[in-house]
């Protein structure tokens, strides 16, 4: 075999970090032994994979065809080495999720995940959607779960469960003790909302078509539970998963609020995964302890 473990680790840092000291970093070694294995990688088939700009490493053509047949060989390569040393087939793994999911779903899966005698390690990361999905086509992870709708070429989305925004205010709003509202009432409202790039806020927004440009948005909030505090202390109106809200609605601190039938605030979902990523044992367990929610 003309090429090294080692020389692969290398060009996929290199391509992650646009540095050769960077990703040098990334993997503990020295500056000039990684612009060595990389510079051997590349002769060795005469080739070049990046372009060179001063300091930095962009991937070219060639570069960006192989990425992904070189993640898949390290992935299928991590696995056998788990494989090998632990006699399991569920390896670690990085997971990204979006807050609602990553709040109040995924770590019972992560529990269940790791109850195996091998323990396997999980790191999760909590972003809005576009960030878990740029993350996941970067390869930094080797899954998301997301809640807003997404087009790419280079992800598989794959339907997971159904969801519910719910519009709340707090007891002592005037809206509270409203059996419906209307288009009017939901123009006339102080909004506190999640911010764009959300799953949450794309959902909002599409329940919300007609409407956009009359709502009052107060604030922008990227977490849940400091929406829910601001809707509590009467700053305004909210629209959140069910999910996040259903003990604050049965202790009597947020009261649920139902829009015309018209409006539609349910929602999917999703497993994402890069199309050219190799889907490990690991990887399908998750997805499988998911469904058993």
């Amino acid at each position: 075999m003309k090429y090294s473990f080692r020389q692969l680790e290398v060009f996929l840092a290199a391509a992650r970090f646009q540095n050769i000291t960077r990703a040098a970093e990334s993997l503990a070694m020295s500056q000039s032994a990684a612009s060595s294995a990389l510079k051997e990688l590349e002769n060795q088939f005469d080739i070049q994979l990046f372009d060179r700009v001063g300091k930095r490493l962009q991937l070219n053509e060639l570069g960006r065809l192989y990425r992904p047949k070189v993640e898949s060989v390290l992935a299928q390569a991590g696995e056998l080495e788990q494989a090998l040393s632990k006699h399991t087939e569920v390896g670690a793994l990085k997971v990204g999720a979006t807050l609602t999911i990553g709040n109040y779903l995924a770590v019972g899966v992560m529990a269940e995940y790791m109850n195996t005698p091998a323990r396997p390690k999980v790191s999760l990361e909590v972003a809005n959607t576009s960030a878990i999905a740029r993350r996941v086509m970067d390869y930094e992870l080797d899954i998301g779960l997301i809640e807003g709708e997404l087009q790419s070429p280079d992800l598989e989305v794959i339907p997971w469960r159904h969801d519910e925004l719910v519009i709340f205010c707090s007891p002592e709003h005037p809206l509270a003790g409203k059996d419906g509202l209307t288009d009017e009432d939901l123009k006339s409202a102080t909004w506190i909302a999640r911010e764009p790039g959300s799953g949450t806020r794309q959902t909002f927004e599409r329940a919300m078509h007609g409407l956009l440009p009359d709502l009052n948005i107060l604030l922008e909030l990227e977490h849940t539970e400091a929406i829910k505090r601001a809707v509590q202390a009467n700053l305004g109106i909210g629209c959140l998963s069910r999910m996040c809200l259903s003990d604050a609605f049965k202790r009597g601190d947020l009261v649920p609020l139902r829009a015309a039938a018209h409006r539609r605030f349910d929602r999917q979902f999703y497993f994402i995964l890069h199309k050219q990523k190799y889907r490990s044992a690991g990887i399908d367990r998750w997805m499988e302890l998911c469904r058993e929610l």
